[in-house]
């Protein structure tokens, strides 16, 4: 099972709102606050650790705003069953 952290730099973000519409878990919002530019920028919100790190926020933001970490975390079923 894969669990992600993602990363939104608010200086580069304008808020184009592109990487709502594309994540899956719905993991990615709009900030109540504004950037140093003006703009309302995206915010990363993953309360049930729903985020698997797919990285189509990243993909689609057009200002390279995002940066995802991802993490495998293997499943205890599955490393009892590789062992034996």
């Amino acid at each position: 099972m894969a669990k992600g952290h993602v990363v939104v730099d608010s200086e580069r973000c304008k808020g184009c709102e592109l990487c709502i519409g594309v994540c899956p878990k719905g993991s990615i919002h709009m900030s109540e606050g504004f950037n140093a530019k003006g703009y309302r920028t995206a915010v990363w919100v993953n309360p049930d650790g729903a985020c698997t790190g797919c990285a189509l926020c990243a993909l689609v933001c057009p200002d390279t705003a995002i940066a995802v970490y991802r993490e495998v975390v293997p499943r205890v079923g599955a490393a009892n069953a590789a062992s034996n």
